[in-house]
């Protein structure tokens, strides 16, 4: 197979090259996909992509004239291509149904954590030799009540660590029909007026985004602290920056950010027109924004390159990519996988 592969990052060559050990020929390239850079693809097999790339239709198109019929995406989520579009193009699309879901519940407790104790304002009182408490205080995990809506993987392993604190884990998640006795499962107006802190573990889909608003806000504790490790977009930034300043919401925590595209995952500290919306929410002393990097684990980096070169080698024998298939017509090999109900809120979208 000849497949070029967009977005790469240092970090990522040496477990690509391990694991596709020569078989593949791979060309790498640090340019996302897009109209403009979608050259690069002339003469390929298949294009390998990642969450900010630009895998809409005129990009596809342009894909399909230059000979490409795969594209396979490092990532569990799809929502950065047009996957209607792709079939239509008769290009066929995979990505990696699963990696190192713990990563991300473990981020996802970090966040929670460092919010909780004041962690970064503690480091940067005592880099200036401040050693004063004041403003420090935090609260016990023992005892709180957490929402989790959704309930796929990342969400089950998140649970079990706050069963460990102590913590009443609640959970939403209607499509799910197996609950371990360590967790409740509630309507979404009780989790959201019970719960202290609430973390997110849905895909992004036209149901679930912006399902944090003004309107679920409203439901919350008013000291509630939010998570997201999921998507951007099921938060409205405007929203919810409007809550933080007001006082609706005690602290906000996140690796996403619904504008994302062409902003993570670059430098871009000289910029001289930076992304306001952004900048106030992260002037906020109690929001914690990191950038998109929950997945960045060398057990993660180590399956999503396997399953990356995986599916390259399907196809390579004229096989469907099983398990990881996200076409959105049914092959013979996938149709099993396509049997099985999808699910907006119970399946989580891991990077």
């Amino acid at each position: 197979m000849k497949a070029v592969v967009y977005s790469i990052k240092p970090f990522e060559k040496e477990y690509l090259a391990k694991a596709n050990e020569k078989k593949h020929d791979i060309t790498l390239i640090s340019n996302p996909l897009g109209i403009d850079t979608v050259s690069f693809a002339q003469g390929k097999d298949a294009v390998v992509v990642f969450t900010n790339d630009d895998v809409s239709a005129p990009v596809i198109e342009k894909l399909k004239k230059f000979g490409v019929k795969y594209i396979a995406t490092r990532s569990v989520g799809l929502d950065h291509i047009d996957c209607d579009y792709a079939t239509q193009a008769g290009i066929k699309i995979a990505n990696v149904p699963s990696y190192s879901p713990q990563s991300i519940a473990e981020h996802a407790v970090a966040l929670m954590m460092a919010l909780n104790r004041k962690i970064f304002l503690a480091i940067q009182n005592a880099k200036e030799f401040n050693f004063s408490l004041d403003g420090l205080q935090g609260f016990t995990m023992y005892g709180k009540v957490v929402g989790l809506i959704g309930f796929g993987a990342i969400a089950q392993y998140l649970a079990r660590i706050l069963h460990g604190f102590g913590c009443t884990v609640l959970v939403y998640d209607p499509y799910c029909q197996d609950f371990p006795e360590y967790v409740k499962q509630v309507n979404l107006d009780e989790l959201y007026r019970q719960s202290n802190i609430i973390s997110l573990h849905t895909p992004l889909t036209a149901q679930t985004k912006h399902i944090i608003n003004t309107e679920s806000i409203s439901k919350m504790r008013k000291d509630v602290m939010l998570i997201n490790t999921g998507r951007g977009a099921l938060i409205n930034t405007v929203d919810l920056l409007h809550a933080i300043r007001n006082g609706r919401i005690g602290s906000f925590g996140a690796d996403v950010y619904e504008n994302e595209k062409r902003l993570f995952f670059e430098d871009h500290h000289n910029d001289e027109h930076k992304d306001q919306l952004l900048q106030s929410l992260m002037n906020m002393p109690n929001v914690i924004v990191t950038p998109h990097q929950a997945f960045l684990t060398t057990e993660a980096l180590q399956d999503i390159a396997a399953q990356t070169i995986k599916n390259l080698d399907h196809w390579q024998l004229g096989e469907c990519t099983g398990e990881s298939c996200a076409c959105t017509v049914e092959c013979e090999d996938s149709k099993k996988n396509r049997e099985k109900p999808i699910k907006p809120i119970g399946v989580d979208i891991m990077y």
